[in-house]
């Protein structure tokens, strides 16, 4: 099965690189709300342990790489899009501040910080799995990204890699069912952001156990439940996010067969009325925001769908057109006016716009 999942990403990485779909203006909207809250400690939420009086300390404290946009996995998912958008824009005005923010923040003494606490007593569920999967993500941008500074803050960040991949590996064989809820806790989108790391460094152990656990938990699901979505504070579909992950490991043909079972009432005559996009009735509260969230998901897990059929596939036109209704209304909603979408809105918007999640390894130059 290992070598499978070998070739099917090997078709994902001889692929045309896919074209710009996100111009310098957009970028730099993006790039500013991450720098705006890069730094900025309060408000914070923290999902935080206390063993004693001495664990009563600001975040700064606690994590010292990633303790401001509101909570620790947008901190790491907001330096993923500084990376991100330094490499396609690398001459942007947005550049430099960017560049200053990765050098203050990806430091070895910080990441030394940084495992410490995770390492710390009641903190083996830490920021798991979503949080540890955005930390690979961070590092596949890293190793990919063939720059000086890169390459220094590749390193600096490597323990703290090695601990998120280590977790994922002691977590998933005592995991005995999928995690489907649209938030946090879903095990698909982490998978597949864990995979796509794999991709691109050393982590074949890692890489084999979370493919495994892909295929026991959902290669024989059926009829996944469309019409119960979304939940009223998901920003992640179950259903799509499963279907987006289970076109990483299978090939295309094998893949088509999968998905007329797991979503039978998906065909080439599927209209809008199938998925429509959700609305935000108060995009100031954190939760009810999520849907903003969801719209820009859905429309990446959409794409990735279509990607992993077979050309012909009459399916296709379907799904782009679906994309399309929520990329539209997903990218109108990443405004900055409220910090509680702001935060982390910008993220999910680059991630659909520079396709990330289509093509893991868009580089030549990866390395260990």
């Amino acid at each position: 099965m290992p070598g499978m999942l070998v070739a099917v990403m090997a078709v994902l990485l001889s692929a045309a690189p896919p074209a710009a779909s996100l111009d310098a203006a957009a970028a730099a909207r993006f790039a500013t709300l991450a720098l705006d809250c890069a730094f900025r400690e309060y408000p914070s939420k923290i999902a935080h342990v206390l063993s004693g009086e001495d664990d009563v300390r600001p975040p700064h404290v606690l994590t010292p790489a990633f303790y401001g946009c509101y909570d620790w996995h947008s901190a790491v998912h907001g330096h993923w899009l500084l990376a991100r958008l330094l490499r396609t824009f690398p001459g942007a005005p947005f550049a430099a501040p960017a560049r200053a923010a990765l050098a203050r923040s990806l430091t070895a003494a910080n990441v030394a910080g940084e495992v410490a606490y995770v390492r710390g007593p009641g903190r083996t569920s830490f920021e798991r799995p979503y949080g540890l999967a955005w930390l690979l993500q961070l590092a596949a941008e890293l190793r990919e990204w063939d720059d000086v500074d890169a390459r220094r803050w590749a390193a600096a960040l490597a323990p703290l890699e090695a601990e998120a991949a280590l977790r994922f590996e002691q977590w998933l064989p005592k995991l005995t069912r999928p995690i489907r809820i649209g938030e946090h806790d879903q095990t698909a989108f982490a998978f597949g952001l864990v995979l796509d790391w794999a991709a691109v460094s050393n982590g074949t152990t890692t890489r084999d156990i979370v493919a495994g656990r892909a295929r026991d938990f959902y290669l024989a699901d059926r009829d996944c439940p469309m019409r119960y979505e979304p939940s009223g504070q998901d920003f992640l579909s179950p259903c799509l996010a499963e279907a987006d992950l289970v076109r990483r490991i299978l090939p295309p043909a094998r893949y088509a067969a999968w998905l007329s079972m797991f979503l039978p009432t998906l065909t080439a005559r599927t209209g809008a009325a199938w998925l429509t996009p959700a609305v935000v009735t108060d995009p100031s509260d954190p939760k009810l925001a999520h849907l903003d969230g969801l719209n820009l998901s859905r429309a990446w897990m959409l794409e990735g769908i279509a990607s992993g059929l077979p050309a012909a596939d009459p399916r296709r036109p379907a799904l782009r057109a679906l994309a399309g209704a929520h990329r539209e209304a997903g990218l109108r909603s990443v405004t900055g006016a409220h910090y509680e979408g702001g935060h982390w809105l910008g993220t999910f918007a680059v991630y659909l716009t520079t396709q990330r999640g289509q093509r893991p390894l868009d580089r030549a130059s990866s390395r260990p």
